[in-house]
């Protein structure tokens, strides 16, 4: 569970990332999945977008992803959303540091 200080600090990261993941009116498919749950364990924060078409909002669509991964939401607001995924299989200077 992330504390406020912390959502803070990777919604200040989420401000340089670029958004990888598109969720269309497909909505979250097993594909969908496996490239957020790739792209966590590659980059632990990642953000991504809901198109206008989708019958899912960025909450939502967030939350549930969230779920099926196993990651911590960090935001969703308008149509884009982060996600953050503590990843311990990367080398130590690569991790995110989180502020206690």
């Amino acid at each position: 569970m992330l504390t406020g200080k912390q959502r803070a600090q990777l919604r200040a990261m989420a401000n340089a990332v670029d958004t990888i993941i598109i969720i269309g009116k497909g909505g979250i498919t097993d594909a969908v999945v496996n490239s957020v749950e790739d792209a966590l364990r590659a980059r632990e924060l990642v953000k991504g977008k809901v198109l206008e078409n989708s019958l899912l909002t960025s909450k939502e669509a967030v939350n549930e992803l969230a779920r099926l991964c196993k990651a911590e939401p960090v935001q969703a607001i308008g149509s884009k959303f982060v996600l953050y995924k503590e990843n311990k299989g990367i080398d130590v200077e690569k991790r995110i540091k989180l502020v206690r």
